[in-house]
């Protein structure tokens, strides 16, 4: 029986090129593909794929975000997060989210082969190069206490924070969150108190720092 893979990546290219690679594979089969973190969640729950190869800096709905609603709601779904970036910040949080893999961007692709393998049979997996990173920082982590965007921020919060960072209009915001503008308001003026944060333009750097949007311009 093949393992069902759903891939989520911005990048099309991205997307191409482990799709014609993992079709390869005997026991693999690509059933989707999603370009952004909310088209990710709605096939995930439409599809239910063994393993989701998430990207972590996608528009709409971070891989991170995309992470905790997909194993929340759907706990039999593995995901495998694919990034660039080796930063404890955003491993730990994927890690918190829910993911069962993490595998750098740069790796050999029979690396990510081997990850879904892993995942499937119930186990983690994570790249050679950040394992000795994260076990360290993550000891640390426990130690000083949680006080990421992901602690002090209601996800409600995060999303808007997200869609501020990304340049969107209150106006806009309101109609892709469903809610009025007045609502969208009072959660950014929450988002500014909470983080003593003034301006959209540290907001914004905040969101990158935390791994909530993409460092990609």
């Amino acid at each position: 029986m093949s393992t069902r893979v759903l891939i989520a990546d911005d990048h099309k290219i991205v997307r191409e090129g482990l799709k014609a690679l993992i079709d390869k594979q005997e026991s693999m089969q690509v059933v989707a593909e999603a370009d952004n973190g909310l088209e990710a969640v709605r096939l995930a729950r439409k599809l239910q794929p063994d393993v989701v190869i998430m990207d972590l800096g996608m528009p709409q709905m971070n891989g991170i975000e995309a992470t905790r609603e997909v194993t929340a709601h759907e706990p039999g779904i593995k995901v495998i997060a694919l990034s660039m970036h080796s930063d404890k910040r955003f491993v730990l949080q994927m890690i918190k989210a829910g993911a069962s893999g993490y595998v750098l961007k740069d790796s050999a692709f029979e690396e990510l082969i081997t990850a879904i393998k892993t995942v499937v049979s119930n186990q983690s997996y994570l790249s050679p190069k950040i394992t000795d990173v994260v076990i360290k920082d993550y000891v640390q982590t426990l130690s000083k206490g949680d006080v990421s965007a992901f602690s002090v921020l209601t996800a409600r919060e995060r999303e808007v924070l997200q869609l501020l960072a990304e340049g969107r209009s209150t106006k806009e915001i309101a109609a892709s969150l469903s809610v009025s503008v007045k609502t969208v308001e009072t959660h950014r003026q929450q988002i500014m108190d909470k983080l003593d944060i003034h301006s959209v333009a540290e907001l914004t750097k905040y969101a990158i720092r935390e791994g909530l949007t993409s460092l990609e311009p």
